[in-house]
């Protein structure tokens, strides 16, 4: 049962976490394209959790942005939760 606390908890905060990484459009983001981060903050749970945020290019460079967040506790980035979202390209 804690376990699947852990797991909501962990969900809730990838969500979250994703849906901020997704505020800037693919002009703004393509200027820094590739580029990731990873920093220490808590679950709505007050859980200490590790956040990873990476901007990649989907196939080629200048192409559409892959934005993937993981979210995990410091010693299980295995069991951490992660999500996957597309930034499609802008029309010139």
């Amino acid at each position: 049962m804690a376990e699947a606390g852990l797991r909501a908890d962990l969900a809730k905060a990838a969500h979250e976490e994703i849906e901020r990484a997704c505020t800037l459009g693919w002009r703004q983001l393509s200027a820094c394209t590739p580029w990731g981060d990873t920093f220490e903050g808590f679950t709505p749970a007050g859980r200490e959790v590790c956040f990873e945020r990476n901007y990649l290019w989907d196939d080629d460079p200048g192409g559409d942005i892959r934005v993937e967040v993981n979210v995990y506790q410091p010693r299980g980035f295995e069991e951490g939760v992660r999500l996957t979202r597309r930034i499609v390209r802008e029309p010139r």
